[in-house]
């Protein structure tokens, strides 16, 4: 059986802590895209990484890894959920899966504190893609420098990865596209 695993990003603690905001694996478009990928019979977890706001590794590995990988299985991360898809699969070169979508993937620290950097220091796989039935990435054209660097970067480095480019969707968040709907994820996701 076909089944998904969609990650979510890196929040402020702020963010995190706060009881009005939604979990990161709620937020945006991640349990529209759960449900939609569950109408079509394809199991779909959307896992809460444990302290996400500093994010370790280790921990969203063991997290990650509770969940069935399989050559089916579709892989969708967001920003730091992205980065975290790129360096797990890096780093398990025996491992092939499905399609693999990395929105607006995050491979670059935004500070010095201990779990950004320890998330993000690996070696990329220039041949990742060969693993997988695809790799693509969605970037936007007014995300951060930073999100655009880790794009470049990606593209720079992997082999026969997709990129698809989105006029202003920000950092595909639902405060940038004002919607909880991202059918052109879906589309790419069943593809």
């Amino acid at each position: 059986m076909k089944n998904a695993i969609i990650l979510h990003g890196r929040p402020s603690k702020t963010d995190y802590y706060s009881p009005e905001r939604d979990n990161q694996s709620d937020s945006h478009w991640i349990s529209w895209l759960q449900r939609q990928l569950m109408r079509r019979d394809i199991f779909a977890a959307t896992p809460e990484m444990p302290l996400s706001y500093a994010p370790d590794y280790n921990i969203w590995k063991k997290e990650f890894e509770r969940y069935d990988i399989i050559p089916d299985t579709i892989l969708v991360g967001h920003s730091r959920g992205g980065g975290f898809i790129v360096r797990w699969l890096s780093e398990h070169p025996k491992v092939k899966v499905g399609k693999v979508v990395l929105v607006a993937p995050s491979l670059i620290p935004f500070s010095k504190a201990k779990g950004e950097v320890e998330l993000l220091d690996f070696k990329i796989d220039p041949r990742i893609v060969n693993r997988t039935k695809g790799i693509t990435i969605f970037d936007s054209s007014n995300d951060s420098k930073l999100i655009r660097d880790s794009a470049k970067l990606l593209i720079k480095e992997v082999e026969g990865i997709q990129c698809r480019e989105f006029k202003n969707y920000g950092h595909f968040c639902f405060g940038d596209m004002k919607t909880h709907e991202f059918p052109e994820l879906l589309e790419e996701v069943l593809r």
